[in-house]
C-alpha cells in the first residue's frame, strides 16, 4: 500500500451534522473530489496523485458512505437529500479554509456536486461530472431501457428495510453483481480500494445510507430539483461532462445537450473509452480531460 494515496493525510473532520472521513494532499488551488456508489473516496486513487501535483485535493466519503456519518432512515428522507449532502461539502471546504474551489465528481457524488454548484454559485469555480445526467431528467424520461438498466434506482428506493434486508443477507455477492454483473469484482478495482468498498458494504448502516440516498433521489430531491428549475437556478460555472462510451448514458441521452439546459456557462466534454467507472477504468484519459479543463 506504499503508493496508495502516497503523501495524503487520512483524517476525520466534523461538519454541522456529523463527521466526514477524508483524504487530503497536494498543493495549489483547492479541488474537491466526490465519489459514487457503492464506493468511497478510494475510487480516486488512480487520478489523485497526478492531480495533487497541481491542486490541493480534498477527497471525502459522502454522508451515508464509507466511514462518514450515517443518519438513520426518516419518512421524508431529508437527511439524504442532495441539499443536505451538498451542505456537508460546503461546510467541509469552509472548515479547511477553502472559500472557492473546483469540484470533480462521479455518479452519486456528481448529483451532490450538481446541487452544491446550484446552492453555492459564488464558491464552485468549475464542475466536472462523470456518467450522469440530472436526476430529474432520468425520472422524467424513464422508459423500459432505463427501468431495466438502472433497476436498482427503483429497488433501493423501496421502503426501509426491504432492500437493506436482502442486501445484508449476502453483501459481497450483491456488490460483485452490482458493479460488474459478474460473481467477482472488475479487474480495474485496485485491491486497496476494493477492500475499502467491501469494508463499507459489510456494515448494515452503510447499506441503509445507500438506500436512503436513492429514496431521497426519488422523492425530496425531485421536489428540490423542480423548485430550482421553476426558479431558473442553474449551474453558473464552466462544466466538463464525461461519460463512459461502453455505458448507458451516451446511448440513452445526449449528455451535453441536456447539461446545457442546466448550466448558464460553457459546457464541454465527451465520451471516455470506459464503462461506468471512468476514473478507475481509464484514469489517463480522465486526467487528460481534467488537465484541459481545470483552471
Amino acid at each position: 500500500m506504499a503508493d496508495f494515496f502516497k503523501d495524503f493525510e487520512l483524517t476525520t473532520i466534523r461538519v454541522g451534522d456529523g463527521a466526514l472521513r477524508l483524504r487530503r494532499g497536494g498543493s495549489g488551488p483547492p479541488l474537491l473530489l466526490l465519489h459514487g456508489n457503492p464506493q468511497t473516496h478510494a475510487m480516486w486513487h488512480a487520478v489523485a496523485p497526478a492531480l495533487a501535483e497541481n491542486y490541493t485535493l480534498v477527497c471525502p466519503d459522502l454522508r451515508g458512505y464509507g466511514e462518514s456519518f450515517k443518519p438513520g432512515p426518516t419518512a421524508d428522507h431529508a437527511p439524504y437529500a442532495k441539499v443536505a449532502m451538498a451542505r456537508d461539502m460546503a461546510e467541509l471546504m469552509t472548515a479547511l479554509g477553502h472559500e472557492r474551489f473546483g469540484v470533480v465528481s462521479h455518479d452519486r457524488g456528481a448529483r451532490v456536486a450538481h446541487r452544491l454548484a446550484i446552492d453555492n454559485p459564488g464558491r464552485v469555480q468549475s464542475l466536472a461530472i462523470m456518467d450522469i445526467v440530472p436526476t430529474i431528467e432520468h425520472f422524467e424520461r424513464t422508459d423500459m431501457a432505463f427501468a431495466l438498466g438502472y433497476y436498482h434506482w427503483f429497488w433501493f428506493a423501496q421502503p426501509h428495510p426491504f432492500p437493506e434486508d436482502l442486501i445484508n443477507a449476502a453483501p459481497e455477492i450483491w456488490f460483485h453483481k452490482h458493479v460488474s454483473r459478474e460473481p467477482k469484482p472488475p479487474s480495474f478495482f485496485r485491491d486497496e480500494a476494493l477492500a475499502d468498498y467491501l469494508a463499507a458494504i459489510r456494515r448494515p448502516d452503510s447499506i441503509m445510507g445507500m438506500c436512503e440516498d436513492y429514496r431521497a433521489a426519488a422523492s425530496i430531491d425531485l421536489q428540490h430539483d423542480r423548485a430550482s428549475r421553476a426558479e431558473k437556478r442553474r449551474v453558473e460555472c464552466p462544466m466538463l461532462v464525461l461519460w463512459g462510451a461502453k455505458g448507458y448514458i451516451g446511448t440513452w441521452y445526449d449528455p451535453l445537450a441536456i447539461w446545457r439546459e442546466y448550466c448558464s456557462a460553457e459546457v464541454a466534454g465527451s465520451a471516455v473509452n470506459s464503462g461506468h467507472y471512468l476514473a478507475e477504468e481509464a484514469p489517463e484519459e480522465v486526467l487528460a480531460h481534467l488537465r484541459g479543463f481545470l483552471p
